[in-house]
């Protein structure tokens, strides 16, 4: 429990991350409906449809991801205010949950970055530019990383912890935390920047040998990258403070009673950011949200003046 003035600090943290996870699940459910429903009514164009599912896949992790912050969030709250312990099965089981879903929210992205290489520089190979492909990657992505991080057990990695009253890999622990850093956060990060960076120097290097259409096509492709180089940045953010106080216990061996309230608010920071950023950095999941919304006024105003008339 924590006391004094690390408890008002705590407090305050654990608000303002609770505020913006929650901002985070409003966006990215509002955005995950309008998805769905104009996938469902088949308003979505063929070509734009590997895109747009891939979208899916990114704000239903989003989603999930909020989730499970929120409720460590609440649990967090109570048991400052109430003492309460939420000590159990379930509560372990939900901290191998939030490190498996921050891998999840990472890998969506390194689906996206794949399917933009292979449809730049290998478009030959269409079976990897097919749904049934990127469903089967996300089924198996998710299973391996629930294996993963599964050797965590082994090393008792997640406990609950009395300071922040959830369950999560605790930082005292190095041998599983290391583990989960890398494999739930530096290598699923690195993956879509290494995949960006090869787009862009395959890029250069066609500029000046291809027809004004495809250096048109080209340049599209350039913009949409720099755009997305805000979500990599973003995707960066979550994890550094994690990544200095591991390095900090590993080098003093103290162990700050208020690391996971400050390593988790950049981690809110950064799905709220993506659920909004990523809205804006992908022309097609772009045009289908203006899409929905013009048509939504045009009908308001439709139907406006009609009412004003009957009255």
């Amino acid at each position: 429990m924590l006391r004094n003035e690390n408890r008002i600090i705590g407090l305050i943290l654990t608000s303002i991350t609770f505020t913006l996870t929650t901002f985070a699940m409003i966006i990215s459910l509002t955005v995950l409906v309008i998805l769905i429903y104009q996938w469902y009514r088949n308003r979505i164009k063929k070509e734009d449809k590997i895109t747009i599912y891939l979208c899916i896949h990114i704000y239903l992790s989003l989603l999930i991801l909020a989730a499970i912050i929120l409720s460590m969030n609440i649990r967090t709250l109570l048991g400052d205010l109430t003492g309460q312990s939420f000590d159990s099965l379930w509560c372990i089981f939900s901290g191998y949950l939030a490190l498996n879903h921050i891998s999840t929210v990472y890998m969506a992205f390194v689906n996206q970055a794949l399917y933009r290489l292979v449809r730049i520089i290998y478009p030959r190979y269409q079976y990897f530019q097919s749904l049934k492909f990127y469903t089967f990657l996300f089924i198996i992505e998710y299973l391996c990383g629930f294996g993963i991080h599964c050797v965590i057990i082994a090393w008792n990695g997640v406990i609950y912890l009395t300071n922040d009253h959830f369950c999560y890999a605790s930082f005292t622990n190095l041998l599983a935390v290391v583990w989960a850093a890398f494999f739930a956060y530096l290598f699923p990060c690195s993956c879509p920047m290494i995949i960006y960076i090869r787009i862009t120097r395959f890029l250069r290097r066609q500029a000046n040998t291809v027809t004004l259409v495809t250096r048109q096509r080209q340049d599209r492709d350039f913009l949409i990258v720099r755009r997305i180089s805000i979500i990599l940045g973003l995707l960066l953010i979550l994890g550094i403070p994690a990544m200095i106080f591991i390095l900090r216990f590993a080098i003093t061996g103290d162990y700050y009673p208020l690391t996971l309230r400050v390593s988790w608010l950049p981690v809110a920071i950064s799905v709220a950011g993506l659920s909004v950023a990523s809205a804006y950095c992908i022309p097609q999941l772009k045009s289908t949200i203006r899409k929905v919304f013009q048509h939504r006024i045009a009908f308001i105003s439709g139907v406006v003046p009609l009412d004003r008339t009957e009255m």
